[in-house]
C-alpha cells in the first residue's frame, strides 16, 4: 500500500477552538467599549452644536468640520496654560525619579536593620489618600513665605508648591518599583568598583542608575501622565486663572449661563494630546519596563 504524501510548503491548518474565538471576541469587545467614549468625543467635537442642538447626537452628520478644536484652542488659550504643565510637569518627574533613585539605591545596596523600614515608610505615603491631609496641608502653604521666589510671594498659588507635592506623593511608588530592579542587578558589579576605589556616589551615578534606563523610562511615562492629568492639587492649592495647569484651562470652555458640550470635547481632546506624544515617545523603553524580569524565575 502506498501511503500519501503532503506536498512540499503545505501549511496545515490549525483547527479553531471555541475558547480562542471567545477570547479574541472578548477582546475585540473590550477594546470598542474603552475606544466608544474617546470616538464619541471625537464625533462630537467634529459637528457644530447647532447641528447636534437640532437633530440630536445620535444622528448623521451634515457637516464635519476643525471649527471647534480652533476655537477651543483660541478660546481658553491653551497655549498658555501647556506652558504652565510643563513648567510643573518637568521639575515634578525629574526630581522624582533622581531622589526615588536615590532611596531606592541606598535601600537596595546598603544592608541595615532599618532597610525594609525605610522603604516602607516611602511606599506607605502612597496609601494615605489625598483629601486627608488637604485642610492641614492648605494652611502650612498659606504659611511658608517666599518673598522674591514666587509670584504669590508664597508656597501657595505656586508652581513650586505643585512640584513640590507631586514629588512628595509619587516618590514612594518610584522608589518601590526602583528598588525591585536594583536588587535584580548583580552585586558583582558594584564590588569589583569598591574594589577599584570607587566612590559611592560613582557607583550610584555611573554603574547603577544607566543599568536603570529601562525603569526609569517607564516610570517617567506613567509620572508624566499622572502629573499632567492632576486636577485636585491644582485647584486647591492654585487661586490665580493665569496659573492653573491645562486641566483647569477647559473651564473657561464653561460659560455661566451656557456650555458648548461639542466645544468641551474638542478642548478635552486636544489636552489628550501631549499624553499621547509622550506614551508613544517612550513606549518601547515603557513596555520593555514593564515586562522586565518577566522570564527570571
Amino acid at each position: 500500500m502506498s501511503t500519501p504524501t503532503v506536498a512540499l510548503g503545505a501549511k496545515q491548518r490549525t483547527p479553531v477552538r471555541p475558547a480562542r474565538v471567545l477570547l479574541h471576541t472578548f477582546l475585540v469587545v473590550t477594546a470598542l467599549a474603552w475606544l466608544a467614549p474617546l470616538l464619541w468625543a471625537a464625533f462630537s467635537a467634529l459637528r457644530p452644536y447647532s447641528e447636534t442642538s437640532e437633530k440630536g447626537y445620535v444622528s448623521w452628520p451634515d457637516k464635519l468640520s476643525l471649527d471647534n478644536f480652533t476655537n477651543a484652542f483660541e478660546q481658553s488659550d491653551m497655549l498658555h496654560y501647556f506652558g504652565n504643565t510643563l513648567l510643573i510637569a518637568v521639575p515634578a518627574v525629574l526630581v522624582t525619579l533622581l531622589l526615588s533613585s536615590m532611596v531606592a539605591f541606598y535601600v537596595s545596596r546598603f544592608d541595615f536593620r532599618l532597610n525594609l523600614a525605610l522603604l516602607l515608610v516611602f511606599t506607605a505615603g502612597n496609601l494615605l489618600p489625598q483629601q486627608v491631609i488637604i485642610t492641614p496641608l492648605y494652611r502650612l502653604y498659606l504659611l511658608i513665605d517666599l518673598p522674591g521666589i514666587t509670584m504669590s510671594g508664597k508656597l501657595y498659588d505656586s508652581a513650586l508648591g505643585l512640584v513640590l507635592i507631586h514629588v512628595a506623593f509619587q516618590s514612594g511608588f518610584c522608589a518601590f518599583v526602583l528598588a525591585n530592579y536594583m536588587r535584580s542587578l548583580p552585586h558583582e558589579l558594584t564590588e569589583a568598583a569598591l574594589v577599584d576605589g570607587a566612590s559611592v556616589w560613582r557607583l550610584y551615578w555611573q554603574i547603577v542608575l544607566p543599568l536603570c534606563k529601562p525603569a526609569m523610562a517607564a516610570l517617567a511615562t506613567l509620572l508624566s501622565i499622572w502629573i499632567y492629568n492632576d486636577f485636585f492639587w491644582a485647584l486647591v492649592l492654585i487661586s490665580t486663572g493665569d496659573n492653573m495647569p491645562i486641566t483647569s484651562a477647559l473651564n473657561n470652555l464653561s460659560g455661566q449661563y451656557f456650555t458648548d458640550p461639542n466645544l468641551v470635547a474638542a478642548g478635552a481632546l486636544l489636552t489628550a494630546i501631549p499624553t499621547l506624544i509622550v506614551y508613544f515617545a517612550l513606549q518601547r523603553q515603557f513596555v520593555s519596563g514593564l515586562t522586565l524580569g518577566a522570564n527570571k524565575g
